[in-house]
This record gives structure tokens, sequence and C-alpha cells, in this order.
């Protein structure tokens, strides 16, 4: 695993922007970054991808634990809907994507930070842009991205499965299309959607509607499939969250990615599987942790909250935050380089790489291509 330092293509901004990539700089400063890359050999990339579906099965397996055992409480999930959670765990509702953040120097196993299971973004950046960029840059090596493909065909499968159940319905893809980087990522899913046969509607979250009996749309028609880049917990708060509970509408991601889409997942992942090689010690109370570790919130995105905390700096304990022990991201050339491994249909899909000059990964952090030999 190395960082090497490159020439832009002279034209980068308008190929990225073709390409559907206009949020590439914020108030002046690029966010996606090709005057350098991450070149991996192929062993470490079967080790991330390896990691990548044990850290996926685990995740299973503590979502079966939790909805058995009723024990939602710690997570911060309202009781009201805990036996809709457990419904959708027990019709196995399909998944279609998730990104976990991994602590990865190409010589210690990868460590799980957290994992994005609900609305993770930097998808059109890892599927398509980096593809581009590895064509012009460095042809003939390769790429650990097989996103695009992996995700047409999953929506093809859960077009298959939808017209057994809903035959002709639509899918309504959701999002906050204010802000430019959600939009994208909802027009993106859009259109893998498309490739896979589905009819589609875009719609603002703030669009979606209920009429006594269905969820609508603008045009006052029934959505009977719903994808939302909007977190769970917000959508539980929603005029029309109680309604959720009617069970009327198929969404991506399910009920049930609820029980995975906070961080309090983390203790129970390290209670059920102690010491394993690619998880962090982790726990509800600070002084579980021995040594230097990382305050997280149970729900937030982008590095938001995140604090570290000093080996022996004393905190008080909050029930909506967890701790992790600290394991500091690699840097190179100052540097604090994060992977970001997508997984797609249960199946390891590819993957991106953030870097940042401070050690928290936030949403102004660069996304750098990276390749394979």
């Amino acid at each position: 695993m190395q960082r090497e330092i490159l020439a832009p293509r002279p034209d980068w901004p308008a190929k990225v922007e073709a390409l559907g990539l206009d949020f590439h700089t914020s108030d002046g400063e690029p966010y996606w970054w090709e005057a350098a890359c991450y070149a991996f050999s192929t062993a470490e990339i079967d080790v991330i991808e390896e990691a990548t579906e044990t850290l996926h099965a685990m995740c299973l397996d503590a979502v079966g634990r939790l909805v058995a055992s009723g024990d939602l409480a710690r997570l911060d999930i309202p009781r009201a809907y805990w036996p809709w959670i457990a419904e959708s765990w027990r019709r196995r509702d399909p998944d279609v994507y998730g990104r976990f953040d991994l602590a990865y120097d190409g010589v210690s196993p990868p460590k799980l930070l957290e994992y994005n299971a609900d609305t993770p973004t930097a998808l059109l950046e890892a599927a398509v842009v980096q593809w581009y960029w590895l064509g012009e840059v460095k042809p003939g090596c390769d790429q650990f991205n097989s996103l695009h493909e992996k995700l047409i065909d999953r929506w093809k499968e859960l077009r298959q499965r939808a017209a057994r159940v809903r035959p002709g319905s639509r899918l309504h893809l959701s999002g906050v299309f204010a802000e430019l980087e959600d939009r994208r990522t909802v027009e993106y899913m859009q259109d893998v959607a498309n490739q896979a046969g589905w009819p589609t509607t875009l719609l603002d979250v703030s669009q979606i509607g209920w009429n006594g009996h269905a969820f609508t749309d603008l045009s006052e028609s029934p959505i009977g499939f719903l994808f939302k880049l909007y977190p769970w917990e917000w959508m539980l708060r929603e005029k029309f969250g109680e309604h959720l509970l009617d069970d009327l509408i198929g969404i991506v991601e399910p009920p049930w990615k609820m029980v995975l889409s906070n961080k309090a997942i983390l203790p129970v992942l390290w209670e059920m599987f102690p010491d394993h090689p690619n998880l962090l010690p982790a726990a509800r109370e600070r002084e579980a942790i021995d040594g230097p570790c990382v305050e997280k919130p149970n729900y937030g995105r982008e590095g938001a909250d995140v604090v570290l905390i000093g080996e022996r700096e004393i905190v008080v304990n909050r029930s909506d935050r967890i701790y992790q022990a600290l394991a500091p991201l690699p840097v190179f050339d100052g540097w604090h380089a994060l992977v970001g491994s997508w997984i797609v249909g249960g199946k390891a899909a590819g993957m991106g790489m953030r870097e940042d000059r401070e050690p928290i990964t936030r949403n102004t952090s660069r996304f750098v291509p990276h390749y394979f030999v």
C-alpha cells in the first residue's frame, strides 16, 4: 500500500463533471483529488475483500441475535418499531448496499471503524469516476471495483422479486435534493435501477405524501417501492413515520438495517466476536476501553461529533455515545488514509479511498482514486 504523487489530467474538472461529479470542489478546495492515488498489491486487495465479507456476515449474525432476543433498546430504536423491524428481518427484506470504513495499513488486518449500512455516500466517485480515471491514467492496471455491475445485478434481483409482490410498480427514489451530493447519489442509483429494468421516479423526501391509505408522490400515484437516501432515524420522525408500521411499502435499505445503521452495533459485535482480528474493542462506557479511544455518537455521518479521547482522559459516559479503541489511520505524506469498502447484495464490490490532514475523516475529506497490480 503506497501513496503516489501524480500530475492531474489538465481537463479533469470537465471529465468528472461529464460523469455526474459536479460537486468535485467546495469553497475552492477539491474534493476529488487526482494529484495522488493509492497503489495496492493483489494480496492486499484480497485481504480487504475477505475482511469486508467477513464483517458483513458478522453483522447479519448480530441482527439475528438482537432481533431474536428483543434487545433493541440498546440501539436507541423506539419500541413501537421493534415488531416491524423483526418482521422485516424474518422476511429477509432485501438490502442493496453498504460501506465499511476500515483502518488498514497493508500490514495489520483491516479494522472496522464503522459500518455505513443505511445511507452511504461517495458511491458515484467509487463506482464510476475513479474507474474512468483508471482507464486514462493507469491503463493496464486493475481496480477493486465491480460496483456498477453488481448494483445493476442487485436491482434486477429486486425487480424480479417486486414483480411477484406488486406487479407493475415503479421504483421511487428519494433524498434531500437541496444537498447536491445526495441528489447526484440518488440520480446515480436511479441510473443503475433503470439499467436493471425498473421504471423510476425521483422525488424529494419532502414530497412523500400519505393520503390515509397509501404513500403517494406529487401526482398522487401510489409508492410501492422506495429507495431512500435518508437516515432511518429521520424517517421515523417525519409526519408519515407512524404509517410506516402499516408495512405498505418496500423500502431500501429495509427496516432491519436500523439495527446496523447506528454505531451502538459496534459494542454488540465486540461482545459477540471478542478479539476478532477485524474488530476493535468497543463499549458503552469509556472505562471499559483500555488506552486511548474514540467517542462516537450512536447516530451521525461523516465524522460529525467524533472525539478522540486520551489514554488518561476521563469523560462522562452518555447513553447516546459509544467508545471504541483508537486505531490510528496510516499516514502518507501527511495525509491520514481511510479505506471505504463496499458491499452489494452481500458481496464485496469495491472500495474508495478518503484522506485528510486530520485523523478524523469528515465530509470535506478528499476522495482519492486507487489501483492495484
